[in-house]
């Protein structure tokens, strides 16, 4: 069944309502009639399976059948980007989507080829959330990550935010295998983390600066193998891993 978004400020289990936009596309690109089953999400867990009641495009009116809530993974990851060239960015955003993060904090690294103002920013970050949405519709999704504001290292830091388990991917020679991390702190605590950041550099890595910083708030170093990863397979690379290790 095809299935639609409805944010949560809209959402009403009572009276389902597509937005004009979703309309259009169930009209006029789906080419959806009435009787139609179809499923809707709202980003926050619930999905419900509905029946097309009433054609509109300004809002076409669903009959709710059946509803199910998703819970969350075990684990909220946090993949901490820093935002590639080119369209790698729209791609990471759609995989990590996919890959169960939680949230996705797009950096500005002094390496990062594209530099964003305040009046881009909002606009990258409404360009990535239908990216998200488009992503959950595809694959199942029922949790939305948040997009965060594109922020420098520091900038990023400062908000303090916990986390059980902070890494970074690094090419430096102090870096450790990603198992081995987590076994020891499964060692150190008696349990596997629930809250994890994972920093990921832009083309030609963090500088050491950055890496720095982010070890000095508490992020270990961690080596993705023995070959370098583009920007985008290293983010895949690291929540495939996280995502088999602790879900």
């Amino acid at each position: 069944m095809h299935r639609f978004y409805i944010p949560p400020a809209d959402w009403n289990p009572d009276q389902l309502v597509l937005s004009p936009e979703e309309s259009h596309h169930a009209l006029d690109v789906l080419r959806l009639e009435c009787g139609q089953r179809v499923v809707v999400f709202n980003g926050a867990g619930t999905e419900v399976t509905a029946e097309i009641a009433e054609l509109h495009k300004q809002g076409i009116r669903l009959k709710t059948q059946q509803t199910a809530r998703t819970p969350r993974l075990k684990a909220a990851i946090t993949l901490g980007q820093a935002i590639p060239k080119g369209k790698n960015m729209d791609l990471i955003v759609q995989k990590a989507t996919e890959l169960g993060a939680t949230t996705i904090a797009p950096i500005l690294s002094e390496r990062t080829v594209v530099q964003i103002d305040a009046a881009d920013s909002e606009k990258k970050r409404t360009k990535w959330q239908e990216i998200v949405i488009e992503a959950a519709k595809q694959c199942g999704q029922n949790w939305l990550p948040e997009i965060a504001r594109p922020l420098s290292p520091r900038a990023f830091f400062e908000q303090g935010h916990p986390y059980d388990l902070m890494l970074i991917a690094s090419l430096q020679p102090d870096a450790r295998g990603l198992k081995s991390v987590l076994a020891e702190v499964e060692k150190e605590t008696g349990k596997l983390p629930s809250t994890v950041l994972i920093m990921v550099g832009p083309e030609g890595d963090f500088t050491p600066a950055e890496i720095a910083l982010a070890k000095s708030q508490g992020c270990r170093p961690i080596t993705l193998g023995p070959i370098v990863l583009r920007t985008e397979t290293a983010s895949l690379y690291c929540l495939s891993v996280l995502a088999h290790e602790l879900f």
